[in-house]
C-alpha cells in the first residue's frame, strides 16, 4: 500500500503566520523587561542578541504573511 501525500492546504497559513508574529512580539516584550531588570552584563548581552534575531524573524514573517495574503486573494494561482 503506497502512501499518498496530503493535498497542500494553505487556507489557514495567514492565520498561522499571524499567530507566530503575535507570539514573537510577546516574547520580544517579555525579554525587553528582563533586559531592564537584570544586572548581569553577560545575560543582557545574550538577551539582546536574542532580540536581534527576533526582529529579523519578524521581518521575514511579515514578508511571508503579505505574500501568503496575496496568494490567497489570487486563489493560490
Amino acid at each position: 500500500m503506497k502512501n499518498k501525500p496530503k493535498p497542500d492546504d494553505r487556507s489557514d497559513n495567514v492565520e498561522k503566520i499571524q499567530y507566530a508574529i503575535n507570539h514573537t512580539i510577546s516574547n520580544y516584550r517579555e525579554t525587553k523587561d528582563l533586559i531592564n531588570k537584570t544586572d548581569d552584563p553577560e545575560e543582557k548581552k545574550r538577551l539582546m542578541e536574542k532580540q536581534k534575531r527576533r526582529l529579523q524573524a519578524l521581518e521575514g514573517q511579515r514578508k511571508e504573511i503579505r505574500e501568503e495574503a496575496i496568494a490567497r486573494d489570487n486563489n493560490y494561482k
